[in-house]
């Protein structure tokens, strides 16, 4: 399988999904508002992939040279046109992502296949901005996307057995398997996951241990490869919060109130890895 794929959102996850793509042999097109932020893009799939020999030793991977080619860079949503099937992994606020589909349905035609990278916003609620909502799939990649070999799949309530076998055709170019799930705010990760960050950050606040020693105990007493508070400064603070959010809109229930602490730190401009300081320095 090989097709031409649209990557919204040139970010870490927009970045890691583009890399997967190429990788795979798929023709990418990669599109950011900001010069700035494609041309770190693209620095860092470079490096990404010039050294991934070295971490997936078990597979055979084209050379940066070879990868490279199959990957464009650009500001004009245009370009998204002719893409048989568009990854969109714009930040989640509804305002932003709404916008982005309004344009993408002015620009794209009626078979294009839309993957909603989302941790949180309805799939269902998206489909309803498309001219065919029935090609509108969720996939919640998980970072670092061209590591992780599963991913959280979402059918909206139009979504079409031919969009689902279409994406995991997709998933499957990239070494990927889809684990499917039905339509509600958080779906099963983010709704569980994010409780957890976030009581992670209430246990900091309240002075009950400090970020490491929280940490420590997910993964010497559980197991957990990370503890809740590194993987929320790997995800970055600020996208914590706005999934919390957009968790306690949905269903009005106190439990997803965001932790004060948090909400200062990304006031702060502490967003974790991203920025260099969350709970950690970086």
């Amino acid at each position: 399988m090989s097709v031409k794929v649209g990557v919204l959102g040139a970010g870490v996850m927009g970045s890691g999904v583009a890399q997967s793509a190429a990788q795979a042999g798929h023709q990418v097109v990669v599109v950011d508002l900001h010069e700035a932020v494609l041309e770190k893009s693209k620095a860092s799939i470079y490096q990404n992939v010039r050294f991934a020999g070295f971490y997936q030793k078990d597979k055979q991977l084209d050379s940066v040279d070879v990868v490279m080619p199959r990957l464009t860079f650009t500001t004009d949503y245009a370009a998204l046109a002719d893409a048989e099937i568009i990854v969109e992994n714009v930040p989640e606020v509804w305002e932003i992502k709404r916008d982005a589909y309004v344009k993408m349905n002015e620009i794209c035609g009626e078979d294009t296949v839309f993957l909603v990278n989302t941790s949180c916003i309805s799939i269902t609620k998206i489909g309803s901005l498309m001219k065919r909502p029935d090609k509108v799939i969720g996939v919640h990649f998980m970072n670092p996307v061209p590591m992780k070999p599963t991913v959280e799949s979402i059918k909206g309530w139009h979504t079409s057995e031919e969009t689902i076998q279409f994406t995991n055709d997709f998933l499957g170019s990239m070494d990927k398997k889809a684990i499917m799930v039905n339509d509600l705010p958080g779906f099963v990760s983010n709704r569980l996951s994010h409780l957890l960050m976030n009581e992670a950050a209430y246990v900091v606040q309240d002075q009950v241990a400090d970020p490491k020693s929280v940490d420590d105990i997910f993964k010497e007493c559980f197991g957990h490869k990370m503890g809740p508070l590194e993987t929320a400064d790997l995800i970055g603070l600020d996208t914590v919060v706005q999934s919390l959010d957009i968790l306690y809109e949905s269903y009005q229930d106190p439990k997803f109130r965001v932790c004060p602490l948090l909400r200062k730190m990304v006031e702060a401009g502490l967003h974790g890895r991203k920025s260099g300081q969350g709970f950690y320095s970086y």
